[in-house]
């Protein structure tokens, strides 16, 4: 999908390079995932702090004129030769594996039981704190899209570890004036969500982007018109490889495509829960593994609901499909690392 979603009205050879370099990061990635995937369930207790700390350091460095590269009005990149990499990527593991080891470390010194933890103000915030800096680094960037999944799944973990609803209700309550006052600071924002309501109500003042994405789903049919043979890919379809390849697959292999890929995600996601529901008495694993598995479940229903205008456009990838090595890398990486984590220190005992 990434080679056939990456062809252009004037094809040359340059629409090998995407195949090649996405080929390339599949390699890597699957090396990582295995490597990840025998590592002992320990290990990443131990490295969640250090993990941590190189990915605030990477967030910092890529906002720096001469380390980071600015594409499009943003800083995001870290490039050197040929290599290159997004630290927002990592940042979508290493905030999971850092707020799981607190929040067990916290619940552990209190000496409460598995139902539930309680926390003191102060140590509330060691645990807002990592999700605040690492999100408020990304938005600097600025990557709105990306700065809201970090907070979104920061908030999950600390509720799966059993952080009590009231907290999440006080923060919700936060929330809502401050996305009121960026979106009045920031009018560009407040085009999308008025451009997103505009698909239910004015179509003619539907964004441009929405509008082709939408095209390209509908022209597809229930078969599609055939791999490699749609049109809306060719100079139409903005981002056709990367944010919006979900509607490439609705063109070219209709109806059954999509509902296919879905299904596969759901497949994934089965298969993930029940690896780690045989996680016994490790409250950091279990945490860990679910939120790791559920978060990319998240973001690939996220890339789907903007490409069919059932949300306001964000720049979220499809992951393990869209085109972009740093996101294909990291995510192998994440699921060989919840392979390890549903093997738990008890089980290994045991065998």
């Amino acid at each position: 999908m990434v080679y056939s979603a990456s062809i252009t009205s004037w094809p040359t050879e340059f629409e090998r390079i995407y195949l090649s370099r996405q080929l390339e990061a599949l390699a890597v990635g699957s090396v990582l995932a295995a490597a990840c995937a025998c590592a002992p369930p320990r290990l990443w207790r131990r490295a969640a702090p250090w993990l941590m700390t190189l990915t605030i350091v990477l967030l910092a460095a890529v906002l720096l004129p001469k380390i980071g590269t600015r594409v499009n009005g943003a800083r995001r990149w870290l490039r050197y030769g040929g290599f290159q990499f997004q630290p927002s990527e990592l940042a979508k593991i290493a905030l999971v594996l850092f707020v799981s080891r607190q929040a067990e470390f916290l619940g552990t010194t209190n000496g409460l039981a598995s139902n539930g933890i309680r926390f003191a103000w102060k140590k509330l915030a060691a645990l807002v704190a990592p999700i605040a800096l690492a999100a408020g680094l990304v938005l600097i960037e600025p990557d709105l899209g990306t700065a809201v999944f970090l907070t979104l799944i920061g908030a999950m973990t600390l509720f799966v570890a059993g952080l009590p609803t009231r907290y999440f209700l006080m923060a919700a309550g936060a929330a809502l004036p401050a996305a009121g006052l960026m979106a009045l600071l920031r009018p560009y924002q407040m085009r999308r969500v008025t451009g997103f309501l505009a698909v239910w109500s004015d179509w003619s003042q539907v964004p441009y982007q929405l509008d082709q994405s939408l095209v390209s789903m509908g022209s597809g049919g229930l078969l599609g018109v055939g791999l490699g043979k749609g049109w809306q890919k060719l100079s139409f379809l903005p981002e056709a490889n990367t944010d919006f390849v979900f509607s490439v697959v609705g063109e070219e292999l209709g109806l059954v495509g999509t509902m296919g890929l879905l299904l596969l995600f759901a497949a994934l996601f089965w298969a993930g829960l029940r690896a780690i529901s045989e996680i016994r008495n490790d409250r950091f694993a279990s945490t860990a593994a679910f939120v790791l598995l559920t978060q990319l479940m998240v973001q690939a229903l996220a890339n789907m609901a903007v490409v069919t205008a059932l949300i306001p456009p964000k720049g979220i990838p499809l992951p393990l499909v869209s085109y972009g090595g740093s996101a294909l890398v990291m995510s192998l990486g994440c699921l060989g690392i919840v392979c390890s984590l549903s093997r738990s220190e008890n089980q290994l005992l045991e065998a």
